[in-house]
C-alpha cells in the first residue's frame, strides 16, 4: 500500500512539473507574441505638390508602396520645398518630428541634404538623382534614360516634319541625361530629323509648359517630350489631336496616357516603390553604417522603370500596327519594323548595361566635340555629373547660365 501511494505521488509530482513547465512556456511564448518590432520614421522632402502626377506623384506613390509592404514603417511628407531652401524642412523633420530618415527627392536638394547629413550625423539621408554622399547620406534613382532612348526611336519614326520638341525644366545633368538619350534614339532612326528645347526653369509649371509646347508646335514640331511634372504637354498635343493635326506627346514619369488618348504614343514610367522598400530594408538591416560609397542606381535591369503610358501597354494600343509598318534598316538586326527595334532593344538594356547602352561612342556634343570615344560605354559619372551638354542633334543652344 505504501509503494502504491509512493508511485501516485510520483505521478502527481510528474503532472505538477508539465503544467508549471507548459504555463511557462505558454507565458514565454505570449511575451514573444506581443514583442512589437522597433519603428523606423522616414520623412519624405518634396519638390512639388503630391498630386501633380508626375515626378512628386510617382514619388508618393512609392512612399504608399513601402508602408504597405514594411509594417514597421512610419512616414511623414513636405510638399512643395524650394530648392536651396530645405534645411529648415528638415531641421523639422529631425528635431520636432523625430525622422530616422529623410528621403529628399529632387536634384536640387543635393547641397542642403548634403549640409544637413553633416548637421545631423545620427540621421540617415538619401538624396535622389544626385552624386554627394557622406557617411550617412547615399544617392539613388530609378533612372529613365535608356526609357528616354526607347522614347526617342518612336518619336523619330512618327515626325512628318523631321522637327521634335522638348519641354524642359532645368539645365542639369539628369536633364541633359534623358534629352540626350532621347535625341540619340530619334537619330538612330531618322538622321534627318532635329530636336528643339524651350526652357521654363520650373519643375511644376503648367502655365509655362503649355506656353512652351503651343511655342514647339508653331515652329513646326509634331512630337513633343517634356521634363515638368503635370500633364499639360499632353493636354496641349490632345487639344492639337481633336482639331485634326497630328501632334503627338510622350508621357512622363507616370501613367498620364488618360490626359492624350489620341496624342501619347508611349513614355517613361518609373516604379519608386521597390527602390524605396530596398533602402528602408538596408536602413533596418544595418547596411547603411557607412554610405560613403552607397548609389542605388536602378534601370531596367532592376525593373525600376519601363516602357509605357500605362503600366498595361508599352505602346498606345491605337499606334501599334502603325509602328510594325515602319521599317528600318538596323545595323544590328537588320531590316525591321520599329515596334520590333523597340522591342529588341528593350530585351537587350534589361539584361544590362554591357549588353546595349544608347550612350555608346562616339557621340558628339553640338560643337564636334567627342563626348564619349567610339566603343566604350558612357561612365556612371560622366552620366550624372558631367554631362552638361546636348548632343548633335539639337538645333537649340545651351541655355545660358
Amino acid at each position: 500500500m505504501k509503494k502504491i501511494k509512493m508511485i501516485l505521488l510520483a505521478a502527481l509530482l510528474l503532472l505538477m512539473l508539465g503544467a508549471i513547465s507548459s504555463c511557462s512556456k505558454t507565458k514565454e511564448a505570449a511575451v514573444d507574441d506581443s514583442a512589437e518590432v522597433e519603428k523606423v520614421k522616414a520623412g519624405f522632402v518634396y519638390i512639388g505638390p503630391a498630386g501633380d502626377f508626375g515626378w512628386t506623384y510617382a514619388h508618393d506613390q512609392g512612399r504608399l508602396y513601402a508602408e504597405k509592404q514594411l509594417p514597421w514603417l512610419e512616414t511623414i511628407t513636405v510638399e512643395s520645398v524650394p530648392e536651396g531652401d530645405a534645411v529648415r524642412f528638415i531641421d523639422r523633420m529631425v528635431q520636432e518630428q523625430k525622422c530616422d530618415v529623410i528621403f529628399t527627392t529632387s536634384f536640387g536638394y543635393m547641397d542642403d541634404t548634403f549640409k544637413a547629413a553633416e548637421k545631423y550625423p545620427d540621421t540617415t539621408f538619401f538624396h535622389a538623382s544626385g552624386f554627394k554622399r557622406a557617411p550617412n547620406m547615399g544617392t539613388y534613382m530609378g533612372d529613365m534614360y535608356q526609357i528616354y532612348y526607347l522614347n526617342g526611336l518612336i518619336a523619330g519614326a512618327m515626325s512628318k516634319s523631321n522637327k521634335i520638341g522638348y519641354v524642359a525644366a532645368f539645365p542639369i545633368p539628369e536633364l541633359f541625361r534623358h534629352m540626350n538619350a532621347f535625341a540619340l534614339g530619334i537619330k538612330e532612326i531618322n538622321p534627318k530629323a532635329t530636336v528643339s528645347v524651350k526652357w521654363i526653369y520650373a519643375w511644376y509649371g503648367p502655365d509655362k509648359a503649355r506656353e512652351a509646347a503651343e511655342a514647339l508646335i508653331a515652329e513646326g514640331c509634331d512630337v513633343l517630350a517634356f521634363t515638368e511634372d503635370t500633364p499639360t504637354v499632353i493636354e496641349v498635343a490632345q487639344e492639337h489631336q481633336e482639331k485634326g493635326e497630328e501632334v503627338y506627346a510622350m508621357s512622363h514619369y507616370s501613367p498620364m496616357q488618360a490626359y492624350g488618348k489620341d496624342a501619347v504614343l508611349t513614355g517613361q514610367l518609373t516604379d519608386w516603390g521597390v527602390l524605396y522598400e530596398q533602402m528602408l530594408l538596408d536602413y533596418k538591416e544595418g547596411k547603411t553604417t557607412d554610405m560613403t560609397n552607397y548609389d542605388m542606381l536602378w534601370l531596367l535591369s532592376e525593373n525600376a522603370v519601363e516602357l509605357g503610358g500605362t503600366w498595361d501597354d508599352m505602346i498606345n494600343p491605337k499606334y501599334v500596327e502603325t509602328l510594325k509598318g515602319i521599317i528600318t534598316d538596323s545595323a544590328d538586326f537588320g531590316t525591321i519594323s520599329i515596334y520590333d527595334l523597340v522591342m529588341k532593344r528593350h530585351e537587350q538594356m534589361k539584361s544590362g548595361r554591357d549588353v546595349f547602352d544608347p550612350f555608346t561612342g562616339p557621340i558628339y556634343d553640338q560643337k564636334g566635340n567627342m563626348t564619349v570615344a567610339e566603343g566604350e560605354i558612357a561612365s556612371i559619372g560622366h552620366l550624372f555629373a558631367e554631362m552638361n551638354y546636348q548632343v548633335d542633334n539639337f538645333i537649340s543652344p545651351l541655355p545660358q547660365n
